[in-house]
């Protein structure tokens, strides 16, 4: 027992140490873009490229191979042995190629359609290359679909360290390309390296498949038992993957009238370090919280089900309230710390960190949903994260519509941050009316206190800011420390006003200090 979980502690440890390298890559790879493009032309056109295959394969392939075939293909190993589980990954395997490959092959051929769906740039040039730029990356839907199919057979096997190393290996690709191909290359050049990238993400998984003893065999056997269960999974599944890449979307698209269609590039590179600070926390949750919730439901344990999802919403918002407000608070010198310098000046530092505020107000949201929805699809409900998905797109749209005009990016990120937020009431609501939520008395008194104390926490911050700006020298090095002392200001005002207030996660943190205060 203390073996086999030394080993699961070393894995776990071995792939966040991987994924955390991976997002610390990815920052600088988006500091070298903006460095390189800034909110210029090329960027904003190379956004919206990039943007488009994402969309649709997020909306379409993404939740067939994480949430569908894993644990159809886990149920075949349990009970058939490899030899039919790897029979049913060749079919879907297939499947999935075909599909991507029927998908890449349309985007290339008619771009410019897409384009005008997802942008609306007033400058021609901009349109122009943004539909060449769609031409050369859309590939990448195909890679994306081969490379994520073998990650489920990987995953579904307990081997973590090649999936994990995927965005690692292709944010190196990238930085590569920036440090030695971008002047003699340029934009056309970037697309490339993308392409090269997603490719690698594939190709890196052989290794471990062969060890495994697995060797890709064709199949087009639709209607095998695998496969119906796959496809009768998807359409419920399918719906909360679409709410993130369709609101991005939108977001772009108004995003592409603001500023000369600088809009999109601020949105873009506001959305990717918020999604890098609240994703990495939040899906690391759910990730953990959904095939337990599964376990609970299968065995009709409601009473275990509803704690744990209560405990669960609870902790997360204990963290993420805080981090809310002092991702407000630090906006601007975490843009420029990040993204500052070379072409990057101080109109897109304004901008950019502009977006990253106002976005920051819906992280609560992002997380309930993300969780709440993880719930749904646990008792295999999805009518319910239908319902809340096509009254959230509706709601960012609306908004942007009458936002974006008076309140530039403003808007548009308010509209982002309302639509996260009106995404988890719609789920939130109807479990309260069953009495299955997570709104008891104590939950609420607990939230009003989160709450209170969150906002002392970015008051605090702002004045460690304004107390450091004057006494830290300019440049990378006054930025780092001031949002080091902006940070632990932060952290001490919680972390004493929670225990003063008598929250749980407060005081189960405080022994867990003092234990490892002890062994030191």
């Amino acid at each position: 027992m203390d073996d086999a979980r030394s080993h699961a502690t070393k894995t776990i440890s071995t792939v966040m140490l991987i994924t955390l390298l991976g997002k610390v890559l990815g920052l600088y790879r988006d500091r070298l873009l903006a460095v390189h493009y800034s909110v210029g032309m090329e960027a904003n056109a190379f956004f919206t490229a990039s943007r488009i295959p994402r969309v649709f394969f997020d909306a379409v392939f993404a939740s067939a191979i994480a949430a569908c075939f894993i644990p159809v293909f886990s149920e075949y190993l349990e009970k058939k042995g490899k030899k039919d589980a790897f029979r049913f990954a060749g079919s879907f395997i297939t499947i999935i190629s075909l599909l991507t490959a029927v998908l890449t092959v349309l985007g290339m051929l008619f771009p410019q359609p897409l384009v005008a769906l997802f942008a609306d740039y007033s400058d021609p040039q901009t349109t122009a290359l943004a539909v060449s730029l769609t031409r050369v990356m859309f590939p990448t839907v195909f890679f994306s679909g081969v490379a994520f199919s073998l990650v489920g057979v990987l995953q579904a096997q307990d081997h973590f360290t090649a999936p994990a190393l995927m965005s690692t290996l292709s944010n190196l690709v990238i930085i590569v390309y920036f440090l030695f191909g971008d002047q003699k290359f340029g934009i056309y050049g970037l697309a490339g390296a993308y392409l090269v990238g997603w490719f690698l993400q594939g190709v890196i998984q052989f290794p471990p498949l062969r060890r495994l003893g697995y060797h890709y065999r064709p199949s087009f056997d639709f209607r095998s038992p695998g496969m119906k269960k796959v496809f009768a999974l998807m359409v419920p599944v399918m719906v909360s993957t679409w709410v993130q890449p369709i609101s991005l979307a939108i977001n772009s698209r108004f995003g592409s009238q603001l500023y000369d269609g600088a809009g999109v590039s601020a949105m873009e590179y506001s959305s990717n370090l918020y999604l890098v600070i609240t994703g990495t926390f939040i899906l690391s949750i759910t990730n953990v919280i959904f095939p337990k919730l599964s376990r609970l439901t299968a065995g009709g344990q409601e009473g275990a089900f509803r704690d744990t999802l209560r405990q669960t919403v609870h902790s997360s918002l204990f963290f993420v309230l805080p981090m809310s407000a002092g991702l407000m608070a630090v906006a601007r010198p975490l843009i420029s710390f990040i993204y500052g310098g070379g072409a990057f000046d101080d109109f897109a530092v304004d901008i950019t960190s502009t977006a990253l505020i106002w976005m920051s107000l819906g992280m609560a949201g992002y997380a309930v949903q993300n969780i709440l929805s993880r719930a749904y699809f646990a008792r295999q409900e999805g009518r319910g994260p239908l319902v809340a998905g096509a009254v959230s797109i509706a709601v960012n749209i609306l908004l942007c519509a009458l936002l974006s005009g008076p309140l530039s990016v403003t808007g548009l990120a308010i509209a982002s941050a309302v639509s996260s937020t009106v995404y988890a009431l719609m789920l939130l609501i109807p479990m309260e009316r069953r009495g299955e939520g997570v709104l008891d008395g104590p939950f609420v008194r607990d939230l009003s206190k989160m709450l209170l104390a969150a906002a002392a926490t970015g008051l605090g911050a702002v004045g460690a800011r304004v107390l450091l700006s004057g006494l830290l020298p300019a440049g990378k090095v006054g930025e780092l420390l001031c949002l080091g002392g902006c940070a632990l200001a932060g952290v001490v005002v919680y972390a004493l006003l929670t225990l003063a207030m008598g929250l749980e996660e407060a005081r189960l943190g405080l022994v867990f200090v003092k234990r490892l205060g002890k062994r030191g």
